[in-house]
């Protein structure tokens, strides 16, 4: 979410809304057919068991390692940014300086220590953040409106090639698909409300996200945007702009909370994953070593790259693409062919027409993600 207004700068407001609509659009679907897989599996299935019976040892290892590479560099950079903000905070607050180093870890252990006392508390955490979060977008909404200059949403792109550069960051925002195992194994199989959970699910960050744009769009030109250095950049760039001390808080405060929120739901999707795949039970010794497992690598990366967060996001895209659309369409596509399916099963709409075009929105993301690797289309943030 951080990462939007960066990823969006010099695209102008209609066209970064345009395609989180599309994105929103595939996203859910997408999440709508992990859920036609999930009700013919155990309840406890993740994405290494569920393409394991459906595409073979070949489907299980690409689930596998897209899942891996995803969460790494999804958890990589939730605590590069985290890290960030902490050591603002600390320095703001208390007039203490913090290395980056350091700050890395006191973040990597805060709620890397949430993660392992498991899902239950997670939860009841992350409804207890996600709450203030809305409330303090709600109030740093009513602060900003007043500033909000509507001839800066009229802007057109800068730079058409940014309009497809912006499509992996905007397409990461969206990528909940790995928690979804974790989701039906809190629930249970109950199609009818995770039909729900993850409709609603997808639109509160869809509706979220757009009042988000109006705000940081609506508050400075595109070429404002785009010399704004990464998210500390950003920050520093709203409050200097309106000379608020309260807005600075405000957002900050947004800030940290949207990066701890982030952080508990993909690192809990990657916790499950390695408790699955590395066979491991609920004592403490296992989840302790399944928390090494799981947050060693990307806690790594963050502190030998702490400048990392937009590009870890972008290349995470790839992996999304793999995870989020291209498994549960082989899957759904597999089991369709392979199972006489009851009447009353759960099926998403849209035939082989919506498999196809899922795949084809897949490719479009990963091609503009390596058109920006090689140089064709210019880098975001």
């Amino acid at each position: 979410m951080l990462a939007l207004p960066i990823a969006s700068a010099g695209l102008g407001f209609s066209a970064a809304i345009v395609i989180l609509f599309l994105t929103w659009s595939l996203m859910t679907y997408t999440a709508l057919l992990m859920l036609e897989v999930h009700q013919h599996a155990d309840e406890n299935a993740t994405l290494n068991t569920l393409a394991k019976s459906l595409l073979g040892r070949k489907g299980q290892v690409i689930a596998n390692c897209s899942m891996i590479f995803l969460f790494y560099a999804l958890c990589a950079a939730y605590i590069s940014g985290g890290g960030s903000q902490l050591q603002t905070n600390v320095d703001r607050w208390f007039s203490f300086a913090l290395s980056p180093q350091v700050s890395v870890v006191i973040f990597a252990l805060l709620f890397g220590s949430i993660i392992t006392l498991g899902t239950g508390t997670v939860d009841k955490v992350n409804r207890l953040l996600f709450t203030i979060k809305v409330m303090v977008l709600a109030t740093m909404f009513f602060m900003l409106t007043p500033h909000v200059q509507g001839q800066h949403l009229l802007e057109m792109p800068i730079e058409k090639g940014l309009i497809l550069s912006a499509i992996p960051v905007v397409f990461t925002s969206f990528g909940f698909h790995g928690s979804i195992p974790s989701v039906v194994k809190y629930v249970g199989i109950d199609v009818k409300l995770l039909r729900k959970i993850m409709v609603i699910g997808a639109a509160f960050p869809l509706i979220i996200y757009l009042l988000w744009q109006v705000i940081s769009q609506g508050l400075m030109t595109q070429e404002h945007l785009l010399a704004s250095d990464g998210l500390t950049g950003f920050i520093a760039s709203i409050s200097a702009l309106l000379h608020d001390s309260t807005v600075s808080y405000a957002i900050t405060i947004f800030a940290d909370l949207a990066l701890a929120t982030s952080f508990l739901g993909v690192s809990l999707g990657l916790f499950d994953f390695f408790t699955d795949a590395l066979n491991k039970g609920n004592n403490k010794k296992d989840r302790l070593i399944t928390a090494v497992v799981t947050f060693l690598p990307p806690l790594g990366f963050a502190l030998f790259y702490p400048q990392g967060f937009i590009i870890a996001l972008g290349y995470a895209a790839i992996a999304l693409v793999i995870l989020a659309v291209f498994l549960p369409v082989a899957m759904v596509w597999r089991q369709r062919k392979q199972q006489d399916l009851s009447a009353d099963s759960y099926q998403v709409k849209g035939g082989t027409f919506g498999l196809a075009g899922a795949t084809i929105a897949g490719v479009i993301v990963i091609g503009a993600q390596c058109a920006q690797m090689v140089g064709l289309l210019p880098s975001v943030g």
